[in-house]
């Protein structure tokens, strides 16, 4: 009785634990399930790992490629390069499984990497014609402002090849492969030998270069973009990087051998200073540099017919002013190389030619221009109608010398500037700069010293009359630019400061990878040299004497001298010898020209300068230089 009763009671409870353990069940039976198919699949579990790096290597070259033709064409023209992107594909897999042991979250996370880092290629060779390499990935932190410049389309295709990889990682899931646990040794021998073989084919010269001969890997060295380009059609999209990435660790800035005070002193102990130091009478000129976002003459094309109307306003300040050519550092992209080399009148060649320079500067007070027309009596400004965190200008400039700094952020809706601020497509107006320029040297009771950097001009050249017509609505953006600037220099003319005008255009625009203009005129790493050769002007409101200025082209870095023998600035040692430098090595940039041999003396300057310990003669105060040091320690 007792115990009857006892079942009765307990009834209720015993249905309500299956009713509450019911859902837990399912995935208790699903674990089960895949515990039981490690050991009852264990042949095809094998296969399935085997087939992976195959598979992810193929996907993420298919995806990138954009059509399975086009990898197909690829594999029959070079078969051992897609068999050198497999076996790196095994040697990662490999190592991802002595860490997870799991098979799908090894292929999880290098499906994932891959797939990345393909679309990354697509959508960057979609929006500037230029292919993706591991140091790109240093902007990543400023991801949010990029999303302004690229052309980002997210197709059929691109969401069928990413389900598909999906798919296959789904399928491991349910087959779930396991390394056994019984072998922990084994797992960090491979571990071990995955890492060594990973970091020699990267940085060890006598390790990767025969493998990447017996693979037939195009190890040309990239001297210019379009050469660039032709090493990723020979090589493809994943050997590109790993070759590339080869290649940069080569060319990694290191201390030069010989840098020491004694040789700095050599360099520019023997110049004789010539300069007159008084600034043709006493008199101050302000001097404004304009640095125009992807601003360049298209009429260097016969074959493109360009209008005049286009460039109106540049031709005429040309010539009211002086007129010449000046060679860029980069091509499409990379603004902060042409703009390093203004900010501080040293090339980038002698730096390695970094596509981002500012990343590798020392953090303490930098010799830049500023700081010169600082110790003159200058008050120094820069304006920059973008985000101040991208490039970490903000934060990297600040050490150049500028008393005042401006910058637009669109996407956080602040502003530093103090005229009304007017949008032309996607970027702040090229007008709004000039009046900004037009309020600080009004505004300001010292001779200026403004170094601008525009950005009106930059890519997406996706609004104008025709959107799909991207060349020309870059045109329709360059004549709205010379609208404004002719604006702007009149206004120069009817106040009653001196004021020097230089405007230079950074680089050639970025234009869509397939379709664009460049691909029309048969450029390639031959015959590019004209997009790195920039028109500018230098154009005054007083009878300025251009008479010193070079007839020939000279490279962006020597500008800032031709400017201070225009004013008539003082020189130091170190002024005179860049002077002297720009007689005798007028073009030093390996992109325009890979001939022209090292020269030593200036890429001792360069480092000692930015790098090093300033040991040249330098404008900033001992004790101010002394200072940061001790902070960069």
């Amino acid at each position: 009785m007792n115990d009857k009763m006892t079942d009765v009671m307990a009834e209720p409870e015993t249905k309500t634990s299956a009713t509450d353990d019911k859902k837990p069940n399912v995935f208790k039976r699903f674990h089960d399930l895949r515990e039981n198919n490690s050991e009852k699949y264990k042949g095809l579990n094998m296969i399935l790992m085997l087939v992976f790096p195959v598979f992810i290597s193929s996907m993420a070259e298919i995806n990138q490629g954009k059509t399975l033709t086009h990898f197909m064409d690829f594999v029959l023209a070079h078969p051992t390069v897609m068999m050198f992107n497999i076996t790196v594909a095994f040697v990662i897999y490999a190592f991802l499984l002595t860490i997870f042991r799991r098979g799908w979250v090894a292929s999880l996370v290098q499906g994932f990497v891959y797939m990345a880092l393909s679309i990354t290629e697509l959508f960057k060779y979609g929006t500037n014609g230029n292919h993706l390499i591991l140091s790109d990935m240093k902007l990543i932190k400023s991801v949010k402002s990029l999303k302004s410049f690229a052309y980002i389309k997210i197709t059929p295709a691109l969401i069928f090849y990413c389900a598909v990889v999906v798919a296959f990682i789904f399928v491991l899931f349910y087959f779930n492969p396991t390394l056994p646990r019984h072998i922990p040794f084994k797992r960090t021998f491979i571990a071990v030998a995955c890492t060594v073989v990973g970091a020699a084919i990267i940085i060890v010269p006598a390790f990767y270069t025969p493998i990447y001969n017996v693979f037939g890997l195009d190890t040309t060295a990239a001297t210019n973009a379009f050469i660039l380009n032709e090493k990723f059609d020979n090589n493809s999209f994943l050997a590109f990087i790993i070759e590339t990435a080869s290649e940069s660790y080569a060319n990694r800035l290191v201390e030069p051998k010989n840098y020491s005070e004694e040789v700095v002193d050599e360099i520019t102990d023997d110049v004789q200073i010539v300069g007159s130091d008084d600034f043709n009478g006493g008199v101050k000129p302000n001097v404004i540099v304009i640095m125009s976002e992807s601003y360049a003459d298209f009429r260097v094309f016969d074959q493109l017919k360009i209008d005049d109307k286009y460039y109106e306003g540049f031709d005429k300040a040309r010539e009211e002013g002086y007129a010449g050519t000046a060679i860029t550092p980069t091509y499409a992209s990379y603004t902060v190389r042409s703009e390093f080399e203004l900010l501080f009148g040293l090339p980038v060649r002698g730096i390695k030619a970094p596509n981002m320079p500012q990343r590798v500067l020392a953090e303490r007070e930098q010799p830049a221009l500023a700081q010169y027309y600082k110790s003159w009596g200058y008050h120094t400004a820069y304006v920059h109608p973008f985000l101040s965190s991208f490039y970490s200008r903000s934060r990297i400039y600040k050490q150049f010398g500028f008393d005042t700094m401006l910058f637009h952020d669109d996407i956080d809706n602040t502003t530093d500037f103090t005229v009304p601020v007017e949008h032309y497509g996607t970027y702040v107006d090229d007008k709004t700069v000039y009046n900004q320029l037009q309020d600080l040297v009004k505004t300001t009771d010292d001779p200026i010293y403004i170094h601008t950097t525009t950005m009106q001009n930059h890519q997406p050249y996706d609004q104008g009359e025709d959107p799909n017509d991207e060349f020309g609505n870059y045109l329709q953006w360059v004549q709205h630019s010379n609208e404004g600037l002719t604006v702007f220099l009149d206004s120069l003319k009817k106040i009653d400061e001196p004021t020097l005008v230089f405007f230079v255009g950074d680089h050639f625009p970025s234009l869509r990878g397939e379709t664009s203009v460049y691909n029309q005129l048969d450029l390639n790493g031959e015959n590019c040299s004209v997009l790195y050769e920039q028109k500018y002007f230098i154009w005054s409101n007083y009878d300025a004497d251009f008479s010193q200025v070079p007839d020939e082209p000279v490279s962006f870095f020597y500008m800032p001298y031709v400017l201070i023998d225009i004013i008539d600035a003082p020189h130091d040692a170190f002024i005179e010898k860049m002077d002297n430098f720009m007689k005798t090595v007028p073009i030093y940039s390996v992109d325009y020209n890979d001939g022209t041999p090292d020269n030593k003396e200036l890429d001792i300057l360069t480092y000692d300068r930015v790098i090093g310990d300033v040991m040249s003669p330098c404008p900033i105060p001992e004790e101010v230089l002394t200072a940061t040091k001790g902070e960069e320690k």
